[in-house]
């Protein structure tokens, strides 16, 4: 288990610093293709460009598919200012207090990427009284683009363009006191754990209690992620997704959060039980809590009309869709409930 637990703190930084907004996913999709040809186990690609691991098991006349996202937030021009500005929408739950003075990139969909930063329009305390007091909103805060620009021709010679996508950047970084702070642990955090998984059952030769897919969606975040190719014979479903922390709610850095409810409802109570007890038999330590403004792939998932379970779990991760940090002793009982969850019957 240990090796397992390693491999997913490991590659997760890899996977944090590799670009990949809903909707444009195709560098972390390549990413994940080349970590699973290293660990010499086959994949499949969805027409939207989701990765599925389908892995045989003991009994293999029924589905248990556990899935995580290795999309993340991020923006799109808008429109550009006549001043050189460019104006960005959100893509997923971006919030623009989230976002101020983040360095970003922009990429045209020629390719070419052009530096910045999201800043007020009138950013300077020396020049703007009230620049504390304004409610931060995508229509005064821009990018201001590391480009000799002066206007909005000069923007489009560039070939930036409306629909281009805008990368803001995870800042990852791995502390001596087991933390990494970076955006975009949701959902990489779950991706990490689900490797770490996979690289135990082909490691160990151990086999899953039921055949077990692993399905990779890239577009969780705006609602529409493990929708499709869902195998009819499936019974469970459990997306690996981070805890939510903060007030009011149990979770924490340290332990595998276990979510009883989400903002679609509750998730399967005999599913919760036997998650819990698998927990509590082998010593990993958890909390169960309530998500009162979440959605997951596994609620998405059932919204198709398939007749399965479905459950949530995943890493406490603090400051989710912001300046984000996870602990490793949350994403090691993330790793090990999960392959614990898998080898049970």
């Amino acid at each position: 288990m240990k090796k397992a637990k390693e491999y997913a703190w490991k590659i997760l930084p890899e996977l944090l610093n590799t670009e990949g907004i809903s909707g444009n996913c195709a560098k972390i999709a390549a990413l994940m293709e080349k970590k699973l040809k290293d660990l010499k186990v086959k994949s499949e690609k969805t027409n939207k460009g989701g990765i599925i691991i389908k892995l045989k098991g003991k009994d293999n006349s029924k589905v248990r598919l556990l899935t995580a996202h290795a999309d993340t937030l991020g923006g799109m021009v808008k429109k550009i200012g006549g001043d050189g500005r460019v104006f960005i929408v959100a893509v997923g739950g971006v919030y623009p207090y989230s976002i101020e003075g983040e360095y970003v990139t922009v990429e045209t969909v020629k390719g070419q990427r052009y530096r910045g930063t999201v800043v007020h329009n009138n950013p300077s305390a020396h020049v703007n009284a009230t620049i504390s007091k304004e409610e931060r909103n995508f229509e005064n805060i821009s990018i201001r683009l590391d480009e000799k620009v002066k206007n909005a021709d000069d923007v489009k010679k560039l070939g930036i363009s409306v629909g281009d996508y805008c990368y803001f950047d995870p800042r990852v970084e791995v502390t001596k006191s087991g933390f990494i702070k970076s955006r975009h642990l949701d959902d990489k955090a779950g991706v990490a754990a689900l490797f770490g998984s996979i690289e135990y059952l082909l490691r160990t030769k151990e086999v899953p209690a039921y055949e077990t897919w692993f399905y990779i969606s890239v577009a969780e975040e705006v609602g529409n992620g493990t929708i499709s190719k869902l195998p009819q014979n499936c019974f469970e479903i459990v997306a690996v997704d981070m805890g939510a922390l903060g007030n009011g709610q149990t979770s924490d850095e340290y332990t595998v959060s276990i979510c009883a409810k989400d903002s679609s409802g509750p998730f399967d109570y005999e599913l919760r039980k036997k998650i819990v007890a698998l927990a509590e038999k082998n010593k990993i330590p958890y909390k169960v809590d309530i998500y009162p403004m979440y959605g997951s792939d596994a609620a998405a998932a059932l919204r198709t009309g398939i007749d399965a379970k479905h459950m949530l779990f995943g890493p406490g991760v603090d400051a989710s869709h912001s300046f984000e940090r996870i602990h490793k002793d949350s994403l090691d009982a993330t790793t090990n409930l999960t392959i614990k969850y898998i080898l049970e019957k």
